[in-house]
């Protein structure tokens, strides 16, 4: 992303689109039963809590009454159902991993099938969008978990903390290209969850062979254990590497949360936060996600950044665009375009 000298002026900035993940797939309902939703009505009502606080994008997922992570797509198209009666300009945001959690104690945390994740192309109703990875990853969020923050938790338990440990992201070339042809054939936007510039490479290149034509909303995920270290330098190094119309949202773990989403509302970025992030405040206070995101809305305010409605997200976002082929897609999201004979030159895609 290029900055000219006002670009730090607010005037000259997006409206905040806030991500909210509200529903912490790796904690148990007793980690932080007053903020964690088990029933149906509770999933939604979380939703509308969320929104009225300021949250404009609902990443979701669902747990079964026993409080273990659901992998049942009936369930998803329940909440998926209920969140669009009740707030139906939300973004529903689906998580790719559906549920990653391990069945018992010491079993590994594995995300489900590839059949099954293609699946997320066909719920009825369809999200707004669906997070996608981009290469086969580890992603042990325990390296970051500190004992201090997970004890008395379900992840203070080493035979669990061990199995999630192991954890990785598959998302090879072939699935990667065909949930995205899925997605695309359903009209469901992925949102692209990336964990370091190396993975924005290969996503560049999907479009550069069309395997990819819609706008790019990406996150950058910090979390480390295989994923990029919570370090603002690997941050403000993938800032510079993505291209001028994409939109970007910061995504870190725990106490690191509020201090990425400030870097990234002061940049003129977009925040995530919710108890799938953190479950504790910066001063080590059980912190719920409506708290969480009132937080970010006086943060934003504080810098002049004007909080996006549903409908100016969906704007932002660019919901139910789609583009004709990859010299489209590239034009449209400020890259270069392909090579064809000779030097390329450089065309003007500002904001």
């Amino acid at each position: 992303m290029q900055f000219l000298d006002d670009s730090l002026h607010p005037e000259n900035q997006e409206k905040v689109v806030i991500t909210v993940a509200p529903y912490g797939p790796e904690w148990m309902p007793e980690d932080f039963p007053e903020d964690i939703p088990v029933t149906m009505a509770e999933h939604i009502e979380k939703a509308v809590e969320c929104y009225e606080a300021g949250a404009t994008v609902l990443h979701l997922h669902v747990r079964e009454l026993d409080g273990k992570g659901s992998k049942r797509l009936s369930k998803f198209n329940e909440l998926i159902a209920g969140v669009r009666e009740a707030v139906p300009d939300m973004i529903i945001q689906v998580g790719g991993s559906i549920s990653f959690a391990p069945e018992n104690d010491g079993q590994a945390a594995k995300w489900l099938s590839d059949d099954t994740r293609h699946m997320l192309a066909d719920l009825d109703p369809k999200p707004d969008q669906v997070t996608v990875a981009i290469n086969t990853t580890q992603m042990n969020i325990m390296e970051l978990l500190y004992p201090e923050y997970i004890e008395g938790t379900s992840l203070g338990n080493p035979l669990l903390g061990a199995a999630y440990s192991e954890m990785t992201v598959p998302a090879g070339p072939a699935w990667v290209a065909e949930h995205l042809r899925r997605l695309q054939a359903s009209g469901i936007q992925p949102h692209f969850q990336l964990t370091g510039i190396h993975a924005l490479e290969t996503l560049q290149r999907l479009v550069r062979k069309g395997l990819y034509t819609g706008p790019l909303n990406l996150t950058w995920i910090g979390v480390g254990g295989g994923f990029e270290g919570p370090n603002p330098f690997n941050f403000m190094n993938f800032v510079q590497r993505v291209p001028q119309a994409c939109t970007l949202t910061a995504e870190s773990l725990l106490t690191n949360v509020l201090p990425f989403n400030m870097m990234a509302l002061a940049m003129g970025l977009h925040p995530r936060c919710g108890n799938e992030d953190t479950i504790i405040g910066q001063h080590g206070q059980r912190f719920g996600s409506v708290d969480q995101v009132k937080q970010t809305v006086r943060v934003a305010k504080e810098l002049g950044r004007e909080i996006a409605t549903g409908k100016e997200a969906r704007q932002i976002y660019r919901i139910g665009t789609w583009y004709k082929d990859a010299d489209e897609t590239l034009a449209a999201n400020g890259m270069l375009p392909n090579r064809t004979a000779g030097p390329i030159v450089p065309s003007a895609h500002g904001r």
